[in-house]
């Protein structure tokens, strides 16, 4: 994992420098679409074979983000293809991404939930999670039954465990010591 964010690293930041004098937003929901695309085992299969052009995975690639690219986008995409580190995209674009938000000031804030979250609700815990963690926050739901209730959030490398489940895991120790 470690080979593929040194080779991500370079090449998220030169995207970065290209990107952040244009429409940066435009351009990371193009390159999580790509990343997504790259993800994918029979696409890189088929990008590995000898007999497959660049342009060929080019196009299947830029088919198959649904997306009309912006010319910069397209000329990453042909370098990644051409340089033959197609393996690597999706590492390169979360590096991307995680530049744009310390640009921008904004941590990514996954948050998960033991039963779906209203948008009013989640609107409230948003700002009381921005204060908590002093930073504007973009957050991400996903529901994890094994919660029971309450919630965790995951942001950067900090953790905040309000769930049941947290709850009675530390009752448990406290029992048992």
């Amino acid at each position: 994992m470690a080979e593929l964010a040194t080779i991500a690293r370079p090449y998220a930041e030169a995207l970065f420098q290209v990107a952040s004098s244009q429409d940066l937003k435009a351009w990371n929901e193009q390159l999580a679409a790509l990343a997504l695309v790259a993800g994918d085992s029979q696409l890189r299969q088929f990008a590995e074979d000898p007999k497959v052009g660049t342009e060929q995975v080019f196009q299947v690639m830029s088919a198959a983000s649904k997306q009309t690219l912006l010319p910069g986008v397209q000329n990453f995409l042909r370098e990644v293809i051409a340089n033959g580190r197609l393996s690597a995209l999706p590492a390169m674009v979360q590096q991307f991404h995680e530049l744009a938000n310390a640009a921008s000031g904004v941590s990514d804030a996954q948050i998960f939930s033991a039963y779906p979250i209203e948008p009013a609700q989640l609107a409230d815990v948003v700002a009381s999670l921005e204060k908590r963690f002093g930073r504007k926050l973009q957050a991400r739901v996903e529901l994890e039954p094994g919660l029971i209730g309450g919630i965790r959030v995951v942001v950067g490398d900090e953790v905040l465990d309000t769930s049941v489940k947290a709850r009675l895991e530390r009752m448990k120790v406290a029992l048992t010591a």
